[in-house]
């Protein structure tokens, strides 16, 4: 190999993937990313909003079916694995976004 512009390449090349090769650069272990935490706690309070949510709204709804067509309690009870089903799919479009 010349000692040309191509072995300058080729160093700058091999310096680069050395750099990606050696992975991100960690932080001090006193440094805390504050912002990160934050976030992750956030995300934790709606994902439990959403799914209280999603059960409560089942619920109701259950119970006033129940009051409409006197059925108590067996319309609530039905509709309790239909919000668990909502609430699971609300967690999981959240946490696409999130």
């Amino acid at each position: 190999m010349s000692d040309g512009p191509e072995k300058e390449a080729f160093e700058a090349r091999l310096r680069a993937a050395e750099e990606a090769a050696r992975g991100p650069k960690r932080k001090e272990p006193g440094q805390s990313d504050a912002g990160s935490a934050q976030r992750a706690i956030e995300l934790a309070m709606r994902l439990g909003v959403e799914m209280v949510a999603a059960m409560v709204i089942a619920v109701v709804i259950g119970w006033g079916l129940d009051r409409l067509f006197h059925t108590k309690p067996w319309l609530m009870i039905l509709m309790v694995p239909v919000g668990l089903a909502a609430g699971l799919r609300n967690l999981l479009r959240a946490e696409r976004k999130g």
